[in-house]
């Protein structure tokens, strides 16, 4: 009898225990109970022996809807019986892959869901990569309105699992070639990262600010929802050479979360985001679904084209990007605007994406440059007014279960700016209003101890 052998490699903090389990078609399995063992005791009744016997396969997960429609841009089924390729990933890998999702999504429901029989779902959502049947599930969409009212797109956690699984394999050969200066959504490079970098190029620009200079701040215009899959399926290629992790790219990439979603939330609140940022508003070939790991990396791939633009063919020294939005600085303000007039040409022939004209910017860098949140101004960095006033509104109005995470989330953020200490007087004078303690050099605030309270009144 075949036996395969299956190792969770991970780390832990006892030894994993063997177990045998028995598959679909009879053959036996060995696999470990180390997932399990992350779970807790409790869990444990969960596990694949509670739920599968022999020529049945059972899962107490609730129930998926998996159709997939297919869509005239998409170019072809992720894989068949007659043509199938290798699947060159080990189940190590996924189980790597899903300790990455859950980082920051334990606790939601579908998280939850997947862990109630965590080693059996794991194994099943691999047998369905290896067989080349795995099928995007069923998305959530709701709507957020701050800073701005737009759609978001989350798709399920067992689908999450698969979009780490494929950007811990292909995004270290895209990240060799991306330029230092592109910071959003890379690891370590960060809002912090953008602004620090920023405010280097400008003081290099302007020499410690005794030199006059310009700057060219731009933005791409309804930049998620007109994302061409064609493009990006192009880029994909030129640097993934192994057929399965292409075809799973491609899966990712032209699934159409409209064909089978969710909606939570207020209906009243999509009548608030504009029709020409609704994903649903544009054709099966455009838009990516914000809120997807998989939506931030691609839109990378994509915008690299544009990085590469303004650095080897406009020759534009200082350069950055964060996302959608970029800035060039130059000391010669016919430069720059030579540089706007070229990127408005080459964008909609080459990526087909359009500047947005009401949020360009050409004017001096004394004036200040507004980017990521913060405003740098000669010798003096802080947070942009707007995000000081909208969090002083929010700790003066919140409920009390929410207001310690939310105002030390402030504080970090405030934090960040070189200039803050005013900003952060003023968020610690809102909290004391609301009867709480602030640290002595302004960075935290600290849980009411509300039974003390009742005892000295």
């Amino acid at each position: 009898m075949t036996e395969r052998i299956i190792d969770l490699v991970v780390p832990l903090a006892q030894e994993a225990t063997d177990m045998r389990i028995t598959d679909t078609t009879g053959q036996t399995l060995e696999s470990s109970g180390a997932v399990s063992l992350l779970i807790g005791e409790s869990l444990l009744h969960g596990d694949v022996d509670s739920t599968m016997r022999p020529g049945i396969r059972t899962s107490t997960m609730a129930t998926r809807i998996t159709t997939t429609p297919t869509t005239s841009c998409e170019p072809g089924p992720f894989a068949n019986q007659t043509d199938r390729h290798h699947a060159d990933f080990s189940f190590e890998d996924l189980v790597r892959a899903y300790f990455d999702c859950r980082e920051n999504k334990r606790n939601s429901q579908t998280a939850l869901i997947f862990e109630q029989d965590l080693e059996h779902n794991l194994f099943h959502l691999y047998e369905e990569l290896m067989n080349g049947v795995y099928a995007p599930g069923k998305s959530i969409c709701f709507i957020i309105t701050h800073p701005k009212p737009r759609e978001v797109w989350a798709a399920e956690f067992r689908d999450r699992i698969v979009h780490h699984l494929l950007y811990n394999h292909i995004s270290p050969r895209f990240y060799a070639s991306f330029i230092a200066d592109s910071c959003a959504c890379i690891p370590e490079r960060g809002t912090l990262y953008a602004v620090k970098r920023l405010e280097s190029k400008i003081r290099s620009t302007t020499q410690n600010w005794s030199k006059a200079a310009y700057y060219l701040k731009m933005d791409l215009a309804n930049f998620f929802v007109s994302i061409d899959k064609r493009i990006v399926h192009a880029k994909l290629a030129e640097k993934i050479n192994e057929p399965w992790w292409l075809q799973l790219a491609d899966t990712i990439l032209f699934h159409d979360p409209r064909q089978n979603f969710e909606y939570r939330g207020n209906p009243v609140r999509l009548n608030r985001v504009p029709p020409h940022k609704r994903l649903g508003n544009h054709p099966s070939h455009l838009g990516l679904p914000i809120g997807n790991l998989s939506s931030q990396f691609f839109a990378n791939v994509l915008l690299d084209g544009l990085d590469q633009h303004c650095k080897h063919e406009l020759h534009a020294r200082h350069y950055i990007r964060y996302v959608d939005n970029f800035i060039l600085l130059h000391e010669s303000s016919r430069w720059l605007n030579d540089a706007k007039h070229d990127i408005e040409t080459w964008l909609p022939k080459n990526l087909s994406l359009h500047v947005n004209p009401s949020k360009t910017i050409l004017q001096p860098i004394d004036r200040g440059v507004d980017f990521v949140g913060q405003v740098i101004k000669p010798w003096h960095r802080s947070t942009r007014k707007r995000t000081v006033n909208e969090a002083i509104r929010r700790i003066s109005t919140i409920p009390a279960a929410e207001l310690l995470e939310v105002a030390n989330s402030y504080f970090g953020l405030l934090r960040q700016a070189q200039h803050s200490h005013h900003d952060r007087a003023l968020l610690s004078n809102a909290l004391r209003r609301r009867g709480y303690s602030i640290k002595s050099d302004l960075t935290k605030t600290y849980r009411r101890n509300i039974q003390a309270e009742r005892k000295t009144a």
